[in-house]
């Protein structure tokens, strides 16, 4: 089972880094499922930055950017996998 925590406003190329804009809690090594229409792939979130500052969470209004291995795209939805949070 998964819970939808957010979604991607944007990607940037270099570093491979995508910014969501959270509805629900994201932390530092949770699992997140990314599809989209042509995306879908699973990742851990090995790092989160807010305004460029590394954070450890986030949580529901926050803009929060994590690293990615794949090209993502706006409008992304942003999945936390079953057993995190």
């Amino acid at each position: 089972m998964e819970k939808r925590i957010g979604k991607i406003t944007h990607y940037y190329a270099e570093p491979n880094a995508a910014v969501l804009d959270l509805r629900d809690n994201l932390s530092v090594g949770d699992r997140v499922h990314i599809p989209g229409e042509t995306t879908d792939f699973t990742e851990t979130v090995k790092s989160m930055q807010i305004d460029r500052k590394d954070v450890e969470s986030a949580g529901p209004g926050e803009d929060v950017a994590i690293l990615v291995k794949n090209r993502v795209r706006d409008g992304d939805e942003v999945f936390l996998m079953a057993g995190q949070g």
